[in-house]
């Protein structure tokens, strides 16, 4: 099999007789599965995939919505493929865009390939803006230079996609996950479409959620592995500013001033006991992270391959000095 390919499904009964027709008509040649994930659908959805008796598809059905992040994550870890590609199932994304992205990844090694959507086919005011403002946060914040998170066209590495930790709503940033596992991450351009039938299922409501997940994953980029690296400095930072306050008015106090309802006493106070907290904050998040490597047996690295040098072992009938990989020994000098 030449990939696995990831559709997660919601509410798309239109979509899903031409998406399966463009799917073979792009892909003619290779041999690979498409795994249909439906995210609780409430119109017929189902019973279009069901109708076509498509042998190709594998059919992952929710008892309710759990979102995209979940479906996506159910989809990768039921492929049986070395390769695995994600699209959605609105039409939008372009099929014939992923032979490229398979040669890419193969040809040059890299764990992901990312698509970009070029010439956006989607509302200015409602998806472009907002997704070009998000795109911009989220690369100031974590370093990784991707120029659209948002494309779900994309093809990975099984290796990589099924130890992403997809949970919440993180689908959004999973090219971060994938840096955080060791990835190597390209993008190329690819081909975007209108949606032709059904609505969107995106609005300006997910903003605050994309932004609260921002502040996640810049924590995760940065301090996952060692919290105590951010609770650390700020604790300490908050606890010496304190304690210099405190230690002023300690001063004023023996000089005879009276310091009792001064702001500055309850800053000094407030301090003190914040850098205490945020100190508490980072042995607690240490030890939790131990707890969490250790009670699942995880590690805080993962291996991309590993390689060994072995020696020939020669068979010891062919030790004549006729055997290309035979060495003859050295003969042994007699001192006297």
């Amino acid at each position: 099999m030449d990939f696995s390919l990831v559709i997660t499904v919601f509410n798309e009964e239109d979509n899903i007789h031409p998406l399966l027709q463009q799917i073979d008509s792009a892909l003619s040649g290779y041999i690979y599965e498409i795994i249909l994930v439906d995210d609780g659908s409430t119109d017929s959805t189902i019973k279009r995939i069901e109708e076509l008796k498509n042998p190709r598809v594998k059919l992952i059905v929710f008892t309710r919505n759990f979102g995209q992040t979940a479906a996506m994550a159910a989809g990768m870890q039921a492929a049986v493929s070395d390769y695995i590609v994600t699209m959605d199932g609105d039409l939008q994304n372009d099929p014939s865009d992923i032979p490229h992205m398979l040669r890419k990844l193969e040809e040059e090694e890299w764990d992901m390939v990312a698509g970009v959507r070029k010439n956006r086919q989607d509302g200015a005011l409602l998806r472009k803006f907002p997704s070009k403002i998000a795109n911009k946060l989220i690369r100031n914040l974590t370093g990784i230079n991707l120029q659209d998170y948002g494309c779900t066209l994309k093809v990975f590495r099984a290796s990589i996609a099924k130890n992403l930790g997809l949970y919440g709503e993180l689908h959004r940033f999973i090219p971060i996950l994938a840096v955080l596992e060791g990835g190597m991450i390209t993008e190329v351009d690819v081909k975007h479409h209108p949606r032709l039938y059904g609505q969107s299922k995106y609005g300006l409501g997910r903003t605050i959620k994309v932004m609260s997940d921002l502040i996640l994953m810049a924590f995760f980029k940065k301090y996952f592995k060692r919290p105590i690296h951010f609770f650390g400095p700020l604790g300490l930072l908050c606890f010496a500013g304190g304690f210099l306050i405190s230690f002023y008015l300690l001063i004023v106090k023996l000089l005879g001033q009276d310091i009792w309802g001064r702001p500055l006493l309850l800053l000094g106070i407030t301090l003190i006991l914040a850098g205490i907290q945020f100190l508490t904050f980072g042995i607690i998040a240490e030890l939790m992270m131990r707890v969490y490597y250790e009670s699942q047996q995880k590690k805080p690295y993962s291996i991309k391959k590993v390689v060994t040098f072995l020696q020939p072992v020669l068979d010891p009938s062919l030790a004549d000095g006729k055997h290309p990989l035979h060495t003859p020994k050295a003969p042994m000098l007699e001192l006297k």
